[in-house]
């Protein structure tokens, strides 16, 4: 039976660990995860990309 992925907050941390969390999750480079955010964030508003973050900071637990 395969091991089940979790998504968790990485340790390999910037400011909180979701950007490596989640790259982790897709097992991809945390760098495109920190960039595709940082691009979306800009065209969807700022405030709508902080939020998100702050949102997936207090809800996706430790590693």
């Amino acid at each position: 039976m395969a091991k089940q992925k979790k998504l968790t907050k990485s340790k390999d941390r910037k400011i909180s660990g979701v950007c490596g969390g989640i790259a982790e999750y897709f097992d991809v480079d945390p760098t495109i995860i920190r960039i595709a955010w940082i691009v979306l964030t800009l065209f969807t508003g700022v405030v709508v990309g902080i939020v998100a973050y702050i949102i997936c900071a207090l809800v996706m637990p430790d590693a």
